[in-house]
C-alpha cells in the first residue's frame, strides 16, 4: 500500500528513540502478530492517529497475522546468513541454499550488487523461503539499523562465493555496502568459500588478505582446483561444491558436545625442512604443508589443544592452532620435544633425511676446480625418536610415508622400524599430483591391517583421520 514520507519519517524517528526494553517488546509483539517490525510500527501508528485521508485503509492481508517464522532460540533451527558475492560461481549459491535447508537450517540471503548480475534476489529469496536483502540504505529494513540486526540475528555467516574484492574489503574492514557492513558488525562465526581466477588467488595481495582473515578468526573452505569458467584457464580458485560448504557450515554449528577431542593435547608437524648448504642454498623437498595444516585445523575443530610445528610454507595459520615455525630438522626436533607431553602426535612433515655436515658460512663460488665437495650426514629421525621414548611418549603416534614405489610394503616396514602406532601412506609419484596438490589418496596402516581410502580433498582426509583418531582414543587404546 502507499504511505506518506511523513509516516516513514515518524516511524523511523519513533523507533530509534525508544529504550532498548521497549524495542525488545516491539519485536516480541511483531513476532506474535506474524509481522515485520516495520509493519508492526505502522499498525501502531495507524491505531494511534486513525485513518489518513492521504492513504487507503490497510488491506485484510496486512491486518491478518502472517505465518510465523520460528527462530533458532525457539524452534531449534540454526540460522545461517548467506552472503552471495559477485562471481560466476554465484549460480552455485542457489544450490547451496537447498543444501543448507536440507540440514534443517534457516537461510537468509544477502546479495552484493555484483551478485545480482548473476542471480536475482527473487530466485534466492524463493529458494530460502525468506526475503533476500540487497541494499544498505533500504528504508524498510534500515529504519532500526537493519544491518546490525542481520549481523546479530544469526548463528553463522557463510560467504559464497567470496571474490577477491570481497575478501580484500573484509581484510581491510570496509563497510560500504550491506554485505560488508554485516561482516564488520557481526560477532558470529564466518565461513568463506573463495572463488576467483587462479592468478587472482595466487596474487600476493590475496595471500596477504587471506592470511589476515585467518588471523582474525575467519574460517575457510576451499578453493578447489580445476577448470575455470574462462576458456583455457585451470588451477586453484574454484569455489568448493555446495555440499562441501554445507558440511563445513554444519560442522561449525555443531554443539560443544560433538567436540570429540576436547581436553586432548595434539602435536602436528607439517611442511618441508630446509637444510642449509650455504647462506643462499639449501636441501629441501616439494612438500606444501597443506595436509599437515588441514589435520591441525581439523583437530582444533574437534576441540583439541593443538600445536603445529611447521617448516617453511606459504599457508595461513589454522584457526585456533598454536603455530611454531622452524626451518631445519634439528630445530623441528627441539621444538617437538619441548611441546611434550601430548596425547596424540601426528608427524606429517616431510623432514629431509640428510643435511650438509658443515654448511658454509659464505656463498660457495663456482670455480675452475670443479664441483664443490659436500659431505652429507643423516638428520635426526623425529618420528622414531618420539615413538621410542620411554618417558612422555604420546598415547598415539602417527607417521607419514610418502613413497613412489611399493607403497604398502614400504609403509608397513616403516611402521615396524619406527615403532609408531599408525602410518598414513600416500603415493607421491609426480603423476599423482599429491605433493603440493589439494587432494590426496591415502592408506592407513595400523597393527590391525590396512585401510585404503578413496581420493579426497586434503581437508576431507584430515576430517576423516581426526574422526578415526577420536574413535580410537575413545576406546582407550592405540
Amino acid at each position: 500500500m502507499l504511505e506518506t514520507a511523513e509516516e516513514k519519517s515518524v516511524a523511523s524517528l519513533t523507533v530509534r528513540k525508544l529504550e532498548d526494553a521497549l524495542k525488545a517488546s516491539l519485536r516480541v509483539r511483531a513476532a506474535e502478530n506474524g509481522r515485520s517490525v516495520e509493519d508492526e510500527v505502522r499498525m501502531i501508528l495507524r491505531e494511534a492517529v486513525g485513518p489518513s485521508p492521504l492513504s487507503p485503509p490497510p488491506t485484510a492481508q496486512e491486518l491478518a497475522p502472517q505465518p510465523r517464522r520460528v527462530a533458532a532460540s525457539a524452534g531449534g533451527r540454526a540460522r545461517v546468513t548467506l552472503i552471495i558475492g559477485g562471481g560466476i560461481a554465484a549460480y552455485k549459491a542457489l544450490d547451496l541454499i537447498r543444501r543448507l535447508k536440507d540440514r534443517g537450517l534457516h537461510v537468509r540471503c544477502v546479495l552484493t550488487a555484483a551478485a545480482q548480475r548473476f542471480v536475482t534476489p527473487l530466485a534466492a529469496g524463493a529458494l530460502a523461503d525468506d526475503r533476500a536483502y540487497t541494499d544498505l540504505f533500504d528504508a524498510q529494513s534500515e529504519f532500526d539499523a537493519g544491518h546490525i540486526r542481520l549481523a546479530r540475528d544469526t548463528d553463522l555467516i557463510v560467504v559464497a562465493p567470496a571474490t577477491a574484492d570481497l575478501l580484500a574489503k573484509m581484510a581491510q574492514g570496509h563497510a560500504d555496502d550491506l554485505a560488508t557492513a554485516i561482516l564488520l558488525a557481526t560477532h558470529r562465526p564466518v565461513l568463506v568459500a573463495p572463488a576467483m581466477n587462479p592468478a587472482m588467488w595466487s596474487h600476493a595481495a590475496t595471500r596477504r588478505n587471506t592470511a589476515q582473515l585467518a588471523r582474525d578468526g575467519i574460517h575457510f573452505i576451499g578453493p578447489g582446483t580445476g577448470e575455470m569458467a574462462e576458456a583455457n584457464e585451470a588451477g586453484t580458485g574454484r569455489m568448493s561444491e555446495p555440499i562441501t560448504i554445507a558440511e563445513a557450515a554444519g560442522a561449525l554449528l555443531r554443539p560443544p558436545a560433538s567436540l570429540r577431542l576436547y581436553g586432548r593435547k595434539v602435536l602436528v608437524t607439517a611442511g618441508p625442512t630446509y637444510e642449509p648448504i650455504d647462506p643462499v642454498r639449501y636441501i629441501a623437498n616439494r612438500s606444501s604443508g597443506k595436509q599437515g595444516y588441514a589435520i591441525a585445523a581439523a583437530a582444533a575443530a574437534a576441540g583439541a589443544d593443538v600445536t603445529l610445528i611447521s617448516g617453511p610454507v606459504e599457508l595461513p595459520d589454522p584457526v585456533g592452532v598454536h603455530v611454531e615455525r622452524v626451518e631445519a630438522a634439528r630445530d623441528m626436533l627441539t621444538r617437538v620435544e619441548a611441546v611434550l607431553p601430548v596425547d596424540i602426535a601426528i608427524f606429517a612433515a616431510a623432514v629431509a633425511d640428510w643435511r650438509v655436515a658443515e654448511a658454509s658460512t659464505q656463498k660457495i663460488k663456482k670455480t675452475t676446480d670443479g664441483q664443490p665437495h659436500l659431505t652429507l650426514t643423516e638428520n635426526p629421525d623425529i618420528l622414531a625418536t618420539i615413538a621410542k621414548r620411554s618417558v612422555d611418549r604420546p598415547d598415539l603416534v602417527i607417521g607419514f610415508a610418502a613413497e613412489t614405489e611399493h607403497l604398502i610394503d614400504n609403509a608397513q616396514a616403516k611402521l615396524r622400524r619406527k615403532g609408531c602406532d599408525w602410518i598414513v601412506a600416500n603415493d607421491v609419484s609426480p603423476e599423482t599430483g599429491i605433493m603440493g596438490g589439494d587432494s590426496n589418496t591415502i592408506h592407513l596402516i595400523t597393527r590391525d591391517g590396512t585401510e585404503s581410502w578413496p581420493a579426497m580433498h586434503k581437508d576431507d582426509v584430515a576430517a576423516v583421520l581426526i574422526a578415526r583418531i577420536a574413535d580410537k582414543m575413545g576406546k582407550g587404546d592405540a
